[in-house]
């Protein structure tokens, strides 16, 4: 398509590169405004929850709807695409995604939103997002790359039963399910109009992004993968090209992350939201790197984070994203409530200061 287009006067890598530059230009500034976050949905403040599963949901439904339709549309398609592998590594999916889940917890925040928070000033997001991107890599091709692989290996046969399409209701019975519910906790939710339609099109990226990876990019010489908004392999592959850009080529996930963090700096910017941030003491300085560590292990082993596995991945009906992102959800919620009130309060906790009630700085 890429050549029918009329497009290969630019290299398809440089191509996707742009296009992942775009992508995340849009997603920094709608998560900017929207605070597009997991983690306040699952274990966020009480009065926060609603609002931020609102956003969440409805970002979800908007993205259910629009990947069935060029599947349906015959644009893309996902059976040879690694959500929908008939070996499935249950093991490694659960353990992944309640380690991400304890981890978006103890860092106030999923690495989506960190790399939002990056870029409006927040120190302490930065030094998460660096750290994540670091075990990842150690993940997928470095030191634990064997505990990768160990776990990886058990696996259940799901045969053809691969996703929600094989079910009775088909894929659109099921997206209509799926959609509906959660467009009524989003109607629910509280959350003014405009709030909801800057999640919609937030949502909306979603299908965008497996359109122009898998349909208009696609190349028969010089093929790239199917991909759409995800921030595990990007941030690695970000990191990577930051310390090899000579012999490594920016891809779809490098101009992702770039996007992102350019994105959410005008979002800021133009806001007047851009506020430096950074840590109160040693003690907290250690719980952030530690969920940073269990986030970057888990992205890899749940094959995605909040954004990867759940946003651009449940919208292909695929059993392995959506157990994936049930875990991180169970993990978050185990780990919130595990957690000592107000211990992801900056200012309160590891420096030995004693209060009434926990401040509600952000962390975010």
């Amino acid at each position: 398509m890429y050549a029918d287009l009329g497009l290969d006067f630019i290299d398809v890598r440089l191509a996707s590169a742009l296009f992942g530059l775009a992508l995340g230009l849009a997603f920094g500034v709608l998560a900017q405004r929207t605070r597009f976050c997991l983690r306040r949905a699952v274990a966020g403040a009480p009065e926060d929850r609603r609002s931020a599963a609102g956003v969440w949901l409805t970002a979800l439904a908007v993205a259910l709807v629009g990947t069935q339709a060029i599947v349906a549309l015959g644009l893309v398609g996902f059976s040879e695409h690694r959500f929908f592998v008939s070996e499935v590594p249950v093991l490694a999916i659960l353990a992944g995604g309640l380690m991400f889940g304890a981890g978006m917890v103890l860092t106030r925040g999923c690495i989506s939103r960190l790399t939002v928070l990056g870029a409006s000033g927040n120190l302490r997001a930065l030094t998460v997002v660096l750290i994540f991107a670091v075990v990842a890599h150690a993940t997928l091709k470095g030191v634990l790359a064997p505990l990768r692989t160990s776990l990886a290996s058990a696996t259940v046969d799901f045969g053809d039963m691969t996703g929600f399409a094989s079910l009775p209701g088909g894929a659109w019975g099921w997206t209509a399910v799926l959609a509906l519910l959660a467009v009524a906790v989003a109607i629910r939710s509280g959350n003014r109009p405009g709030v909801l339609l800057l999640a919609a099109l937030l949502g909306a990226l979603v299908p965008l992004g497996w359109v122009g990876t898998g349909y208009v990019l696609y190349d028969d010489f010089d093929p790239i993968a199917l991909e759409s908004l995800s921030f595990t392999a990007p941030a690695t592959e970000s990191l990577f090209f930051v310390i090899a850009s000579t012999s490594i080529p920016a891809g779809f996930g490098t101009g992702l992350i770039a996007g992102t963090l350019l994105g959410a700096l005008l979002a800021a910017l133009a806001s007047r939201s851009f506020a430096w941030a950074s840590f109160d003491s040693p003690r907290q300085t250690g719980r952030y790197a530690a969920g940073a560590a269990l986030m970057g292990v888990g992205g890899v082993l749940a094959g995605g984070c909040t954004v990867g596995a759940g946003l651009a991945g449940v919208p292909t009906l695929s059993f392995a994203a959506t157990l994936a992102l049930v875990a991180i959800a169970v993990g978050g919620a185990v780990t919130g409530r595990l957690l000592p009130e107000g211990v992801t309060s900056p200012s309160l906790r590891g420096s030995g200061a004693q209060g009434t009630k926990p401040q509600a700085l952000p962390a975010e």
